[in-house]
């Protein structure tokens, strides 16, 4: 990763999600924090059903902001990230939704938010890719920084009980995804850098920028969120048993790896399916499509962070 020296402390912006906040004494506990590392009085942006966090990105920008905190979880993240990438000026991440998945392939303490919020504050800056989607030939791209998924993993997000997620956190994806197992597999085309199209029947494809998915599972082993690449995995259940394929292909060595499981990576990719499946970027659910396009913007994010880069997303 590219890194650079912090310039003179300034204004920080807090892009938060005020569900998720930490307690009713955080904002203070951050202003207090923001005094002793040196910095300003921060600018504090709540987001809202109607704006999740695009529109206070761009009011920050307007005010000058040196880094923009995006406080709450992956979709937070995401909303801020589409308006900072590309831009030049650091974004901060203060982890505080279930998945938390950028933050934890760069090695940001998920349990600790006042700590992730001085690491922020007395941080360097490094880039990272993000990745961006453009459904069903839509102009309109939005941009991911995890992963996108058409088909099995797009409806277990979907389906995922809300309140269990507020009980027993991430493992609510994991009772969702036991009952989304049954399922017919479909036709998809998918090609990696305009090239040779593969030809499988699939329950999901993902797409992937870093590594580490929900429970720590390593999806792409090898991907790093700093190397110009995306990658993608098909997954392709045979017979009764196919999700034994499945689960020895993803989690076996390399020479388990068999046809249920086809792993490519690329530039670009175009993923054509013969019907409509159910589509997600970085956990949010964002309906049905048949045809996904994913092209990756090297080094675009800023991202301001004290943590240890580590794991399959960052250089250890």
């Amino acid at each position: 990763m590219t890194q650079r020296n912090n310039g003179a402390a300034g204004l920080a912006a807090v892009v938060i999600n005020p569900v998720k906040s930490p307690g009713d004494g955080f904002r203070d506990e951050f202003q207090s924090l923001c005094r002793e590392e040196g910095w300003g009085e921060p600018l504090w942006l709540e987001t809202t059903e109607d704006d999740p966090g695009a529109g206070q990105a761009h009011e920050a920008l307007e005010a000058g902001a040196d880094v923009v905190i995006a406080a709450g979880g992956d979709g937070t993240v995401r909303c801020v990230a589409e308006v900072l990438a590309g831009t030049g000026v650091a974004m901060g991440l203060l982890p505080l939704g279930t998945g938390n998945l950028l933050a934890r392939n760069l090695g940001i303490d998920v349990a600790d938010p006042l700590g992730a919020a001085r690491g922020i504050l007395a941080g360097r800056d490094i880039t990272i890719d993000v990745v961006r989607a453009h459904l069903d030939h839509s102009d309109q791209g939005q941009l991911f920084l995890v992963m996108a998924g058409l088909g099995y993993d797009a409806a277990i997000m979907a389906n995922t009980v809300d309140g269990l997620k507020d009980r027993i956190g991430w493992l609510a994806y994991v009772e969702a995804g036991m009952r989304q197992l049954p399922g017919r597999p479909v036709r998809a085309r998918i090609s990696i850098d305009g090239g040779r199209e593969v030809r499988r029947r699939i329950r999901s494809v993902m797409v992937g920028n870093c590594g580490q998915l929900m429970g720590g599972v390593e999806m792409f082993p090898d991907a790093r969120i700093d190397d110009g690449v995306l990658d993608l995995v098909a997954l392709s259940p045979r017979g009764r048993l196919g999700w034994l394929g499945v689960l020895a292909g993803v989690f076996g060595p390399a020479a388990a790896r068999n046809r249920s499981v086809d792993y490519l990576a690329g530039k670009s990719a175009a993923i054509t399916l013969a019907e409509a499946q159910e589509f997600q970027l970085d956990g949010d659910h964002l309906g049905s499509a048949r045809h996904l396009r994913v092209a990756v913007e090297p080094g675009a994010l800023t991202i301001r962070t004290a943590a240890r880069q580590a794991g399959a997303g960052a250089p250890g």
